[in-house]
């Protein structure tokens, strides 16, 4: 495993659409090792392989307490969401930084497992801005673009 440099600022790999993956392989596997390892390293809980300037469509996510509970997809995909939250957010590709975001308060997501099963998995809260903000990455989005202004009393606690 090794930590990988995350792509920051206007790296252009930040605003282009990831491919799919056709490979499931020790290449794969490889890739989602080094991923978790740099998203741990940074203290992040989630990350996209645009992230590490892989055009394809690789996510991580941990948004776990104790840091135990990874969730690697493969080609995932946002089939449902519900309701709607507001809060802060942040990426490791624009460090230091956050901005008010609305989102869906629900997600479920499919996706493929590194062997190429499929899945699917439901989240709530953070799990659920996690897996839409991984995803957004996917197609060339990034979160500043979706800030809006911190509404009248909001508090992050």
């Amino acid at each position: 495993m090794a930590i990988r440099n995350i792509r920051t600022g206007d790296d252009a790999c930040l605003y282009k659409t990831a491919k799919p993956v056709v490979n499931f392989d020790e290449k794969l596997g490889m890739l989602l090792d080094d991923m978790a390892q740099t998203m741990y390293e940074a203290d992040g809980c989630g990350l996209a392989a645009p992230q590490v300037g892989i055009l394809r469509r690789v996510i991580v996510i941990d948004c776990s307490e104790k840091r135990n509970k990874l969730i690697e997809a493969i080609n995932p995909e946002i089939i449902e969401t519900s309701g709607e939250q507001g809060g802060m957010e942040g990426c490791l590709s624009f460090p230091g930084e956050q901005g008010y975001v609305v989102r869906p308060m629900k997600a479920t997501m499919r996706a493929y497992d590194r062997h190429g099963n499929q899945f699917e998995i439901e989240g709530e809260g953070l799990l659920a801005r996690a897996m839409l903000h991984e995803c957004d990455h996917l197609d060339g989005k990034v979160y500043k673009r979706l800030v809006e202004p911190t509404p009248e009393g909001y508090d992050e606690d």
